[in-house]
Formats: structure tokens, C-alpha cells, sequence
């Protein structure tokens, strides 16, 4: 049994400042703040599109993970996303990032989605729980990152 209880973030909405906070440092820069307060906000309402979900162990948020329309402008033909996947740095090493992941894919799986796609600028993470390089793309403006597919 996972010492991690995942939820989605409609059903403990008093989480939500944490992961604003913690997405905005993670990803963002000093102007996207909104942004990710958005995004979670969306979640909190339960929009079907981004979904939110976060990690607790107890009563305490550990990790995050979100399942986006889009999360590449670029791309914008491939649906739907893993996307904001954080792990506090007191959980990190401990398998929460696979378990935010399996959280996220079985919830595409049950609404019938064939497939899911991700994209990061790293090399050898994603790889080693499933996911398969397709290619690069580019994020706004003009960076170039590794875009990957899951068939669920």
C-alpha cells in the first residue's frame, strides 16, 4: 500500500495556495504567477480540462501532477498532457513522481484515452517509467525541448 493518498485537487481545495507556489518557482518566472493561479483555480472549480491532482502523506501536500488540454503551443494537435509534475524536495527519491504519473495515466486511461504526451528539457527521466522520446519541439518562444508519448 502507498504511503501517499492522491486526490484530485477539487476534493481538497485547501491545498491550493501551496501548489500555486510551488508550480510558479518550479516552472514559472515572474510573470506567470497567474498563470499557474489559473490553471489551479480551474482544477478547484472541477473543469473537466486542466485536472489537478496532489499527493498527501497525512495531511501534508508532497507532490503534484496535472493533466492539461494543452501544454505546448506548438503542439497543439496532441491531447492530453502530463503536465506540472512536482515533487517536494522532502519526497524526492522516494517513488512519488511514478506514483503522481500511474495517478494521472489511469485517470486518462478510465476516460477512454488512448494515448498521453509530455514534454520536459531533460534527457533519461522520463524514459525510465514508460514514456517514449518522439522528437523535439519547441516551447514559447524558440527553446527546444523533448517531447514524449505514453500509449495507455
Amino acid at each position: 500500500m502507498s504511503r501517499w493518498h492522491i486526490v484530485p485537487l477539487s476534493e481538497a481545495p485547501q491545498y491550493q495556495p501551496q501548489l500555486v507556489e510551488w508550480l510558479w518557482q518550479a516552472f514559472g518566472d515572474q510573470q506567470s504567477r497567474a498563470f499557474f493561479a489559473s490553471v489551479i483555480e480551474s482544477s478547484v472549480r472541477g473543469a473537466d480540462f486542466p485536472q489537478t491532482f496532489v499527493a498527501l502523506d497525512g495531511v501534508r501536500p508532497v507532490g503534484t501532477v496535472g493533466v492539461w488540454r494543452c501544454d505546448l503551443i506548438s503542439r497543439q494537435d496532441l491531447f492530453p498532457w502530463l503536465a506540472a509534475l512536482y515533487v517536494d524536495e522532502s519526497a524526492r527519491g522516494s517513488g512519488l513522481s511514478a506514483a503522481l504519473q500511474s495517478y494521472a495515466e489511469a485517470w486518462c486511461r478510465a476516460r477512454g484515452f488512448p494515448d498521453l504526451y509530455l514534454y520536459s528539457l531533460c534527457a533519461d527521466y522520463y524514459e525510465r517509467f514508460g514514456w517514449r522520446y518522439i522528437g523535439d519541439a519547441l516551447d514559447y518562444p524558440d527553446v527546444v525541448v523533448r517531447l514524449y508519448h505514453k500509449a495507455l
